[in-house]
Order: structure tokens, then sequence, then C-alpha cells
């Protein structure tokens, strides 16, 4: 089959649709499909043979973040290239309400589309207003797919219709297998996310970081993700900042590794959030997990049997459950066992057949994909043309 995959966000900076996209393509390669992906690229950024370069984006603040998106009519000229060379059986387009690629394959596509949603935000003004534009590419769609539970419902709220709810996919043996770290394990808790993104939460751990120090005098925090690292411990009392390591972006093996060493992984996140791939990714590496109570980590962590859960942005609640844990070898024993039976059912192995199995029920007895020759509804809608 040949599959074309339109990636939303900018390949240059590291996030988890693009490591689901990365993930996905690199699988059905291995199954022998022929896959192309269209994303956002700087031009001096390093591409897999697979990725086609849709040129530079630029930062968007969407979905409480910074999004680097592309978008406009040279965006929709090359979406149009790309899709008359691929001669693709399907089209698999990701977060297609956002103003990106997505969106303007859904204008300039037509035949088999499938959709992944993997936002969960709330019904803004903005989609209110954009809802006519949006439903004029939505009506393209042959099949959705939403990453979470919570995911779909947001999507059947705010756009209508339905979708199948396939979770996003992780290597579970990639993890697994990986080697742990000696100077990252002994009393350690990890944090992966980008620093200065609030919703990211590290401000609430470094609040119930205190409070867990002066239970564990031993303990250290282990940071792994870029942003201010300055910034991000200045509230802290300067005697205890030297019990927070900072190790910069890391690689996958080292995010791994990583995740193998810590006795304790915790998600503090405040909102944003549809799933929860790092949650998955932390307890297929055998990490006991202690997370916010999002809807979304909720339903990945299987409403708490599978890793432990605190009021979201309720640092004392984070605190005493973490002194608790770190104190108790057979509790976090108990996490692990759970959690590394819960994550089979996010393997690739899974996640990828369910989604092929979509691709081959929009497919059957389809014509192949095509450009929209309909072009002049294309420019109007990206306002390039007067009535």
């Amino acid at each position: 089959m040949r599959i074309g995959i339109v990636c939303p966000y900018s390949w240059d900076v590291p996030g988890g649709v693009q490591f689901h996209i990365r993930d996905l393509a690199e699988y059905f390669i291995r199954l022998g499909h022929e896959v192309s992906v269209l994303a956002p690229a700087d031009d001096d950024t390093p591409l897999p043979p697979y990725v086609v370069s849709a040129g530079r984006a630029v930062p968007v603040p969407y979905n409480g973040s910074v999004a680097r998106l592309n978008f406009g009519f040279l965006s929709a000229a090359r979406v149009r290239r790309w899709l008359h060379e691929g001669r693709f059986d399907v089209i698999h387009i990701h977060e297609p309400t956002s103003p990106s690629l997505g969106l303007l394959t859904c204008w300039a596509a037509q035949g088999p589309i499938v959709a992944t949603f993997h936002t969960s935000n709330p019904r803004s003004r903005a989609m209110v207003a954009a809802y006519a534009i949006l439903q004029a590419a939505l009506e393209k769609i042959s099949a959705r797919i939403a990453v979470s539970e919570y995911a779909r419902r947001t999507l059947v709220e705010h756009l209508g219709g339905d979708a199948v709810v396939i979770p996003n996919g992780v290597d579970v043996g990639f993890f697994a297998r990986a080697e742990p770290r000696p100077e990252w394990q002994g009393g350690t808790i990890g944090f992966m996310g980008r620093i200065d993104e609030p919703r990211k939460g590290l401000p609430v751990l470094m609040r119930a970081l205190p409070k867990i120090l002066a239970a564990h005098p031993r303990a250290r925090l282990l940071v792994a993700g870029r942003g201010d690292e300055e910034e991000a411990v200045a509230s802290l009392p300067r005697e205890l900042r030297a019990r927070v390591e900072f190790l910069g972006m890391v690689s996958d093996e080292d995010k791994a590794r990583f995740l193998r060493s810590v006795d304790l992984y915790v998600a503090p996140n405040t909102g944003g959030e549809s799933f929860g791939i790092i949650l998955v990714e932390a307890m297929s590496a055998g990490a006991p997990v202690l997370a916010s109570d999002l809807d979304a980590f909720a339903q990945v962590l299987d409403q708490g049997k599978a890793g432990e859960l605190f009021a979201n942005e309720d640092a004392d609640a984070l605190a005493d459950a973490a002194v608790r844990l770190l104190a108790d070898p057979a509790r976090r024993a108990e996490l692990r066992e759970r959690g590394s039976a819960h994550v089979r059912r996010f393997d690739w192995s899974t996640v990828g057949a369910d989604i092929l199995s979509v691709y081959e029920t929009v497919t059957a007895g389809a014509a192949a994909v095509a450009t929209d020759d309909r072009a002049t509804g294309l420019r109007a809608r990206l306002g390039l043309v007067r009535d």
C-alpha cells in the first residue's frame, strides 16, 4: 500500500505527535508498505529518507503551547505537488483542525482520507468562528481516529461526528530492554518535558520538592528537556538546588535508559493533554508512575490501577504521594508489574494493526487519492482571491 502521512508540526522540534508519526511510518515501512511523510522542516534539518519537507514553519500559539506550523499559499502548492507525485492509496492526516498542512491536505485531496485527532482543547471562539471553513474539509474525511476517549469526546462535542479510539503506539520492547545508567539510579525522581512550558507542570513539582526532600534528603530530581534551567529552580531555596540535575535534551536511547533508571517518574502536567505518551513509555521501561489526575492521564493509567494519581496542580498532594512511594519499595514494585502488563495494549504490534485495518476499510473498492481540481475554492479559503 502507498501511504501518505501529513505531519502538522515542524520536524525540527521534537514532540509527541512528531514521534507518533515517525514511529508509525517506520512500522509500516518494516511491513513492506511505501510511506511518505510531508512535514514542515528547515532547509538544513537532516530528514529521514521517507520525509518530504514542506518548508519552514512559524511559531503559533496553539492548545496552551507554541506550535510550529506551516500554512499559506506556498504550502498549499507544495501539498498539491506532493499529492500528485505520491499517487497514494490513502492519506493519513494529523490534527486536521489546526491551521497546518493537514487542513491544507484536506482541502487539496480527494479519495481515501484518514484523520487522527490528538488534541483535547476546550471549545474556543476561534473554533466556533472557523467551523464553517473546517466543515468543508472535515466532510472529505473517510475515517476518524481519536487517540483517547477524552480526545474522542472533544471531537464529538465540538465538531460533531464520531471517531474510533486508537491510542498512540510505543515500542514497548525498546524501553523494556534499555540498560539503566548507574548515575541516574538511587532515590531518583524523573521528569521529562519542556522546562519552560507551564502546562508540563514542572513548577508544581518544584513547589512539592522541599517537602519531598525533607522526608528523603538523599533524593534527587532528574530533569530531561530543554528550557531555562536557572529560572526553573529560582523558587527553590538555594540549599536545595543542588538536588536538581538538568540533563538537557536526551536521545531516544537515553530516554529509555532514563526511564529504566529512576525510582519514580512524575508527570505533573496541568492541562492540554489528550493522551500521555510519556506515561506509556515510563511504564514500558518499568518506572512506577505518579501523575496528575487529568482525564487523559487517568485513562492511560487505567484509573489509577497502573500508576498513582494526585489532584491536578496540588503540590502538597504530589509531595505526599511521592514521599510515600519513595519509602515503599513494595508498592513501587507492584506498580511496575501492573504497568508492564497494562502497556501491552499500546505496543505498535497492536496499534499499528488497528490503524492499518482502518486504511483497509477506507480503501476497499475506492479509487486512489488525487488532487481536487477545485483549486479556486482553496484559493478562496486562503483569502488569495476576491469574490
